[in-house]
Parts: structure tokens; sequence; C-alpha cells
């Protein structure tokens, strides 16, 4: 017998409440964030063919459609609280779906982060998660609060740097020769690692964050906006992985500047904060580049080591307009 709407939700994505009291399957979860912080949400809508190709593993996938909305969290310094899926799929193919759940419950564990309802449908397959966190009054990260002379910081991997998921997406396509690091690529794409734990270290010591999603150009460059300010960025402090340091420069700056899918933090904090950052760096986990500065004049340049400026353009991704 085919398996239907209620089974499949009852049997992949129904589990234990802990925050809810209802858990899934009521019309609405009621969640309630701890006295005194406000709720931070965001949402992601991922669709085949545009953001994840039809022989993406369905565990992969189940981690990465949870992970952007994490990274969304993170660069607000929100923790995880709960979250929403919503599901549209060809068919209820069930290796499909156990493959998927097994992906997204363990990223969801591993944060604490409770599945508290959502929708399933037929339909081409595309995933929309909902997140929810919670985060004290007045100490938000935000893309508005940078300032001339404040330092630009971008999170990284040890040993992995921007644009990595980038060149995993142009060796698919066959626009670069594929590396003995093609796997280590390839997680970068599929398995994006949220910077929760550096987001809520980053509370009181950055002064502006975004996650990068849509590549370094253009995320900084919605920062920018928002805090009426200019920056400029040393393109030989961008961290960078091996195997994109043995890409010619040409494709390397694209994959560093333009690339998208990072989900690394970027943020801007005063000099005076650098011991904090680094404490902060530690808290989290993760490696920290200082890549540039905040300029009173808006715009955005990209140096060469000698300071010249480097042409573009640079944009980042626009899914309307494309790479």
């Amino acid at each position: 017998m085919p398996l239907g709407e209620f089974d499949l939700i009852a049997r992949y994505f129904t589990r234990p409440a802990r925050r809810s009291p209802l858990g899934v399957g009521d019309d609405c979860a009621l969640l309630a964030p701890a006295p005194g912080q406000q709720l931070a949400v965001s949402t992601d809508l991922l669709v085949e063919g545009r953001h994840f190709v039809s022989t993406v593993a369905p565990e992969r996938l189940g981690h990465k459609a949870l992970a952007v909305n994490l990274s969304d969290l993170a660069a607000c310094g929100a923790r995880p609280l709960a979250y929403t899926l919503a599901l549209a799929l060809p068919q209820a193919d069930e290796a499909f779906l156990a493959g998927f759940a097994r992906g997204l419950h363990a990223l969801a564990d591993a944060h604490a982060v409770e599945l508290v309802g959502g929708d399933t449908t037929a339909g081409p397959l595309a995933v929309c998660i909902t997140v929810f966190g919670e985060v004290p009054p007045g100490q938000a990260l935000l893309r508005s609060g940078a300032s001339a002379g404040d330092e630009l910081w971008v999170s990284h991997a040890a040993g992995g740097g921007l644009g990595d998921a980038r060149l995993a997406l142009e060796m698919w396509r066959g626009t670069v020769a594929v590396t003995p690091q093609l796997q280590a690529l390839r997680d970068a794409l599929e398995r994006p690692q949220p910077r929760v734990a550096l987001g809520l270290a980053l509370r009181g010591v950055a002064s502006a964050a975004i996650d990068l999603s849509d590549g370094l150009v253009g995320d900084l460059g919605h920062l920018l906006q928002r805090s009426g300010v200019g920056a400029t960025v040393e393109a030989d402090a961008l961290p960078c992985s091996a195997a994109l340091a043995a890409q010619p420069r040409e494709v390397r700056l694209r994959c560093q500047l333009a690339g998208g899918d990072d989900y690394e933090l970027l943020f801007s904090a005063p000099p005076a904060q650098r011991a904090a950052v680094a404490a902060a760096g530690r808290a989290g986990g993760v490696a920290l580049a200082c890549i540039g500065r905040i300029v009173a004049p808006p715009g955005l340049q990209v140096l060469a080591a000698d300071g010249r400026a480097l042409p573009g353009p640079w944009a980042g991704f626009d899914h309307f307009a494309g790479r």
C-alpha cells in the first residue's frame, strides 16, 4: 500500500515533544521562549535544480536544509529553539524519506532544536524550513551596526576557506578539473556547519554580522548598505583551502568573492575587541580571519597585496538574475 501523507509524517517526522507542549500533530505549535527573551525567526526554501541537484544524497539534503536556517540564527546571535518543515515530494519514496529524516534529525539533535510542525504535499521536490530562536533584547547581532574603523572578520573551518562550496559546484559542472580533495569540497557544499556557537559568543563583541549564503561580495554589500558605510577587503587575506589555492587566481577569486553557499559568519568589530574576537573563535570552535576594514565612504573595494583595487565586477548570487 502506498505511504499516505499522515503515515509519512508519523513514521519519519513525529518525535517526542520537548519545547512545544503539543509536538507535531495539531494545527499550530505553541512556543514559549525563556522569560525576557525575544523570538528570532527565519525561513529558507530549497528547490531541486536551483539549490541542489537531483543526485544529492537524501541524508545530506536533510542536513543542509536545516543548516542554512540555523546559519541565519547564528548570524543574529540567537539560540535555536524549534523549527517547522514544509516538504513537497514527487512521490512518497521511503528510502529518500529515511535518509532525509536521518540527516535532518541528526543536525537538529546536535543543536537541540525541535521539529514542531509543518506540511507535506505532492509536487516538485522542495524543502521549506522556518526556524525559531531566542535572544535577549538588545543583544541580537544585526547588519546595521558597522562603523568606520571596524575590522572585518570571517569564520572558516581549519584547513578550509571561502569558496570551497562553489569550487565543488564548478567541478560538478565540469568547468574545472576534479582534484583529490573533491570529498572535502563536496562536504563544504552539501554539509555546511552552522556557526551557532560562534554567533552566541559574538554577542556584545561584533558590531554587525551576516551569514554568507550568496557570496562574500553580495552579502557584505547587504551589511554595508544597512550600516551606511563602505569597506575594503584584502584579497590575499581571504581564507583559502589547498584545493582552491591550486586553481588559477581568477577561479579562486570568483569562488571566494562571489561563490555562495559558504554559510560562514562575516562580522565587523572594533580593533579594541580583537582579544574578545579571538576568544569567540575559540568558544565557537572555528578559525577566524581578518579580511579587511570598514570605511566611511560607501562602496566596496577588493585590494591586491600591493594596495591596488582589483577590477570587478564582483557580484553575489541572485536567484532571478543568475550567477
